[in-house]
């Protein structure tokens, strides 16, 4: 997953990260409804948002130096 993220572009990185998070949303609203069949999901979820994150800051430090 990490390797396929640092082949984006940082528009399509923080493009994900969006949509991610606006995953994790919904899967928390439906943790809350009891309608959520795999928690294991968020989970998944949060560590692909720090995956992201994580990228995002190595193209930061790069682009510093």
């Amino acid at each position: 997953m990490a390797d396929e993220l640092r082949e984006l572009s940082i528009e399509e990185i923080q493009q994900k990260e969006k949509n991610l998070r606006q995953e994790l949303f919904n899967l928390r609203f439906q943790q809350a409804t009891h309608q959520l069949e795999n928690i294991m999901r968020i989970r998944a979820v949060r560590r692909s948002i720090a995956r992201a994150k994580t990228v995002l800051a190595e193209r930061a430090f790069d682009s510093e130096i």
